[in-house]
């Protein structure tokens, strides 16, 4: 069974983003200081799971991050990111590439492959491709 994110989410607040949801710091963030975990059902492999919210762990498991309760699934893609996911141990975490400032939006590089299955068709809707 899944545990519930138990991250500060006082550090971190869902708003309104130029792609939808997006998560943003309500307060501020140094470099290399981790902001949130990814959390969700650990399932081996995605099999049957038709979301966008299935973050590969390793080439056997993956984490369904589809639950609301998951805070960190509304960090979006960005191609100049402020953080960037580390897998520490089979764990997930969103740490930051660089001081972030409240207010800022949360973004980390999707990877390559969800980009182009998901991202690409539709545009990418990131602050650096649309400045």
């Amino acid at each position: 069974m899944a545990k519930k994110n138990s991250e500060r989410t006082n550090d971190v607040m869902v708003r309104r983003s130029r792609a939808g949801l997006g998560l943003y710091a309500a307060r501020d963030f140094s470099r290399g200081e981790t902001v949130i975990e990814y959390v969700g059902e650990r399932v081996r492999g995605s099999h049957g799971r038709d979301n966008l919210y299935i973050f590969r762990v390793d080439h056997e498991w993956d984490i369904d991050g589809s639950p609301r309760w998951n805070t960190a699934r509304y960090i979006n893609h960005s191609c100049k990111p402020n953080c960037e996911a580390v897998n520490d141990e089979g764990r997930i975490f969103i740490v930051a590439k660089r001081k972030i400032s409240e207010g800022e939006e949360l973004a980390y590089d999707y990877g390559e492959e969800y980009f182009r299955e998901y991202i690409e068709p539709k545009g990418c809707r990131c602050i650096r491709c649309h400045e």
